[in-house]
C-alpha cells in the first residue's frame, strides 16, 4: 500500500475538500482520501503509486493547484481492545 500526501494551494473550505476527493476518487482506483482545507494536504491511500503528472492534471482542471507529491509506504495502524492489552 502506498500513501500519498499532496500539499494543495486554493482549499478554502469543506466544500473545496469534497471537491478534491471526488476528483480524485473519479480519476484513480484508491481505497481512501482525505482532505483537510486548514492544513491544505490531501492523503491518498491507493494499492501502487499513482501517476503525478495526472494528479496534477486532474487536480488542476478543477481550479486547485498541486505544490508538492510526497509518497510513501502505508501499513494499517492496528489498536487492540483493552481486553486485548497487557496490565502493566
Amino acid at each position: 500500500m502506498i500513501k500519498t500526501t499532496l500539499t494543495i494551494d486554493g482549499m478554502m473550505c469543506s466544500m473545496c475538500e469534497s471537491h478534491i476527493n471526488d476528483t480524485i476518487r473519479h480519476h484513480f482506483k484508491i481505497k481512501k482520501v482525505a482532505s483537510s482545507h486548514t492544513k491544505g494536504t490531501t492523503q491518498i491511500i491507493s494499492e501502487s503509486p499513482l501517476d503525478e503528472t495526472m494528479l496534477r492534471e486532474a487536480i488542476g482542471k478543477t481550479g486547485y493547484k498541486v505544490l508538492e507529491i510526497k509518497t510513501a509506504p502505508y501499513e494499517k495502524k492496528f489498536s487492540f481492545p483493552l481486553s486485548f492489552r497487557k496490565n502493566d
